[in-house]
C-alpha cells in the first residue's frame, strides 16, 4: 500500500491546527506524553534484541546451558550463622550446565568455629557444586594458623570431609622448626596437622 505526500501535508497541517489551540498545559502535558510513549517503545524494541540475542546465543552453546561472566564473584558457606569457608576470584564465570564457578586470581579462607584457621591464594580455581570440590591451581599458596606456609601447584579441598588434598611440587615450610617437599600432603580438617606422601625429604630444625 502506498501513502501519498499529499496524506502527510494534511496531518501535518492538522497537527499544528490543533497544536496552536493548546494552552501551555496541554502543550506539556502533550509532549511528556509522548516522550513516555516513546521511551516505553524503545525498551520493548530492545528487551526484543536482547531476548533474541539471548535464545541464539543458547542455542549455539547448547539447549538451556548459561554462561555468566562477572568482574568479581565471592563464594561462601556458612550455617546456623558459622562459616566455614569463602573464596574470592577477581573475575568468574559460571556454566549452569556443569554447575562449575571458574575464577581467575583467587583467595580465600577456611574457618572453624568463626576463626580463620587457614587462607590461601592461587592464579586461577574453581567451584564444583556437583561434587562439592574447591580446587586451586597454578601458583598455589597455602598458610596454616600456626604460621606453616605450603606452595604447590594443586589444592583439592573437599567441603564435605573437609579434607584437603596437596599436589604437586609440594613444598612446607614453618620458620625456624622444619622445612619439607613432596610430591603429595593430606591436610586434616582441623587445618593443624598434615601427612607427606611420594618422594618426601625433611629438614627439623632445633
Amino acid at each position: 500500500m502506498e501513502v501519498s505526500n499529499e496524506f502527510f501535508e494534511k496531518l501535518l497541517l492538522k497537527l499544528k491546527s490543533r497544536w496552536a489551540k493548546m494552552d501551555k498545559s496541554q502543550r506539556v502535558y502533550f509532549i511528556v506524553s509522548t516522550s513516555i510513549t516513546l521511551v516505553v517503545l524503545w525498551a520493548f524494541i530492545t528487551a526484543g534484541i536482547i531476548t533474541t540475542n539471548f535464545n541464539r546465543s543458547s542455542l549455539r552453546s547448547g539447549q538451556d546451558r548459561q554462561e555468566l561472566q562477572v568482574a568479581s564473584m565471592i563464594l561462601t558457606e556458612t550455617k546456623d550463622g558459622q562459616k566455614f569457608w569463602e573464596i574470592f576470584g577477581e573475575t568468574g564465570q559460571y556454566s549452569s550446565d556443569h554447575k562449575i564457578a571458574h575464577l581467575n586470581n583467587v583467595v580465600g579462607n577456611f574457618y572453624k568455629d568463626n576463626n580463620v584457621e587457614m587462607s590461601f591464594e592461587s592464579t586461577k580455581g574453581l567451584y564444583n557444586e556437583e561434587t562439592q570440590e574447591i580446587v586451586l591451581y597454578e601458583n598455589v599458596f597455602v598458610v596454616l594458623k600456626d604460621e606453616t606456609s605450603l606452595k604447590a601447584d594443586k589444592l583439592v579441598f573437599h567441603i564435605r570431609t573437609k579434607l584437603l588434598d596437596v599436589e604437586g611440587n609440594v613444598r612446607i615450610n614453618k620458620k625456624n622448626q622444619f622445612r619439607a617437599t613432596a610430591q603429595k600432603a593430606v591436610i586434616d580438617n582441623e587445618y593443624s596437622r598434615f601427612r607427606i606422601i611420594g618422594k618426601t625429604c625433611s629438614k627439623v630444625y632445633n
